[in-house]
């Protein structure tokens, strides 16, 4: 397998204070994995261009981006857009470069370049509406990439895959009434952002699960619900919301999946876009906060990307 594996110094330079879970130290656990697990040598790095406003604009309105970049456009210290989510003056720069990864990585499977990609990118995107940055994320990475495919590369038909542990609203508020999307997500629920749940768009299949869910559980929704709904659907690309802080040890939620449930996961989605979309994924980094965990995982997830995990 060809195997992008998008990554920038612009994305380590966002950071939102001391002690704050999101944090630089993330993409380092997972670049550490990487060598640790063997897995650097496989894979291809392509540059990771700036996207600019115009390509935002395909998720997020023009009135919202201005304000973005206004409360961005500081000297030092913090612009606060919640009580979890800060912009730092590096926060635009790496927002930008993180939905150019999402992009430039698209046009690489979409051009046969690469065969899948992975998006090690900060800070991540699933939360943001098209009007509003919440729950750590600004720019919605993953919605920016299906839009480019749909608007720009003349697919007719993309599905959106969620396995954060939190709902990916933002993807859904953006993405939710577009016939040629379809999203499938599973998440904890009652939690952050208490969503999903309340009469979700057509074209959405939200799978809402109580604390301490395990892989179990979830490989049942992946092969019963899931599947099923994307075959009858059989999108022309995949794209995955990869968050990993459904992770056992990650104390920022309460699931219990280890690394070979994701391994699992992705697996069933390569094989999936094997039979239906010509294998093309291209998968974004979302949450995980346990570095261990989030190192180990992204390790396990990308070994299936790559072919090599034997």
């Amino acid at each position: 397998m060809r195997t992008g594996f998008y990554a920038h110094p612009d994305c380590s330079r966002h950071e939102m204070g001391r002690d704050h879970p999101e944090c630089p130290e993330r993409l380092a656990a997972i670049e550490d994995r990487l060598i640790s697990a063997g897995l650097d040598w496989v894979l291809q790095r392509p540059q990771v261009p700036l996207a600019d406003v115009h390509d935002l604009e395909l998720a997020h309105s023009a009135l919202y981006l201005a304000e973005l970049q206004s409360r961005g456009s500081i000297d030092e210290g913090y612009a606060w857009i919640d009580p979890d989510t800060l912009m730092n003056p590096a926060t635009m720069r790496a927002a930008l470069r993180a939905a150019g990864a999402a992009l430039a990585a698209t046009d690489a499977v979409l051009d046969g370049r690469l065969d899948n990609a992975f998006c090690a990118v900060r800070p991540p995107g699933h939360h943001a509406t098209r009007d509003q940055a919440m729950g750590f994320c600004f720019v919605n990475n993953v919605a920016v990439a299906a839009r480019h495919a749909l608007d720009r590369r003349g697919l007719e038909r993309v599905a959106v895959v969620d396995f954060d542990v939190h709902h990916g609203n933002g993807t859904e508020d953006i993405l939710g009434g577009d016939p040629r999307a379809l999203m499938v997500g599973m998440f904890q629920h009652p939690f952050y952002p208490f969503s999903g749940t309340e009469d979700p768009p057509s074209n959405t299949l939200n799978v809402p699960l109580p604390a301490y869910t395990g892989g179990a559980q979830v490989r049942e929704v992946v092969a019963h619900q899931w599947l099923p709904r994307l075959r009858e659907f059989a999108p022309q690309m995949l794209f995955i919301s990869a968050g990993f802080d459904a992770h056992r040890e990650d104390d920022m939620a309460q699931f219990g999946l280890i690394e070979s449930d994701y391994a699992w996961i992705t697996r069933a989605l390569c094989e999936f876009a094997a039979e239906t979309c010509q294998g093309r994924i291209v998968s974004c980094l979302e949450g995980g906060y346990n570095l261990s965990a989030l190192g180990r995982s992204v390790a396990a997830h990308l070994r299936v990307l790559a072919g090599v995990d034997s």
